[in-house]
């Protein structure tokens, strides 16, 4: 029998040293912090699982993850039908195609304290295009003194920055479904609407799947754009997961319970990931029986 090279593994690992130095190091560094007690550079005591304990104990953790898990919830909500339309509205071949991808992925392109600095600047009642516009429609608008319009800037912000990337992702599904497909739907005298319903939207599954998941584990560890823009304030109206966690490890040197809460919060993620996930899977695969069924 002829043996087999197993040379071709050498080739992988670069990728694996790549990974173990950026991803695995800092991660079991993370998990020796939140079992111990940094005094100082030299003392340390080992506490076990006090601080997973105390973090899941803090009044201040639970109102931030109600608050995230609001923001993210109404991301996805506003976003990917968004991004739908968007995309079922550009144009599909030309130079008029071309154009607009670039127009639409440009938003794309600016780095997340660009944009929080580019809205600081445009919901200023004096300055700013959005503020002085309110001002002169007697809408009372601050995002600097209400809660309600500073959390309401920063979703308008990250709909504006975001949406884009998800209506590429739908513009490149919907190029992919055959044409034959539309074909078999104008011989049937399909309208719009069904052919959204009954062709576009199931061969979009895969790719909504890609861009809610995207989606949510990125708005669900925004930290910049807030920053930038209002602080985490006013009071704590738009101060976030990572915001806190930024707080309690360096406003505040709590390595400690900070390494704990990352840990915390990486399960988290992770956990409502898998259930989106698996629900849309489900969901995909309900509708498709049912159509079999059919």
């Amino acid at each position: 029998m002829k043996p087999v090279n197993q040379r071709a593994w050498l080739l992988i690992l670069p990728v694996v040293l790549c990974v173990a130095f950026s991803a695995v190091l800092p991660l079991m560094t993370v998990v020796n912090y939140s079992v111990q007690d940094i005094i100082s550079p030299e003392r340390r005591v080992f506490v076990g699982t006090e601080w997973f304990a105390s973090v899941m104990r803090d009044e201040e953790l639970h109102s931030a993850l109600w608050r995230q898990l609001g923001f993210s919830l109404a991301v996805l909500l506003v976003e990917i039908p968004l991004g739908i339309l968007l995309a079922l509205c550009m144009p599909a071949t030309g130079w008029r195609a071309s154009a607009v991808l670039v127009v639409v992925a440009l938003s794309l392109l600016i780095p997340w304290n660009v944009v929080g600095t580019i809205w600081q600047i445009y919901g200023r009642s004096d300055i700013g295009l959005l503020g002085a516009a309110l001002a002169r429609l007697g809408v009372d608008y601050s995002y600097t003194g209400s809660a309600t319009d500073a959390w309401l800037t920063v979703l308008v912000m990250d709909v504006w920055h975001w949406t884009p990337l998800v209506a590429l992702l739908c513009f490149a599904g919907l190029r992919s479904i055959p044409d034959a497909y539309y074909q078999a739907a104008r011989i049937d005298g399909a309208s719009r609407l069904a052919v959204f319903r009954y062709i576009q939207l199931p061969k979009l599954r895969g790719v909504l799947m890609i861009a809610v998941l995207l989606r949510f584990m990125d708005s669900f560890m925004i930290y910049t754009e807030p920053f930038v823009l209002t602080g985490g304030g006013p009071g704590n109206a738009t101060t976030f997961l990572s915001q806190y966690l930024t707080q309690k490890a360096v406003g505040q040197f709590d390595l400690g319970p900070a390494a704990a809460f990352s840990l915390i919060y990486f399960l988290i993620i992770l956990l409502l990931c898998f259930v989106l996930y698996n629900w849309m899977q489900r969901v995909g695969s309900a509708e498709k029986a049912e159509g079999l069924h059919g």
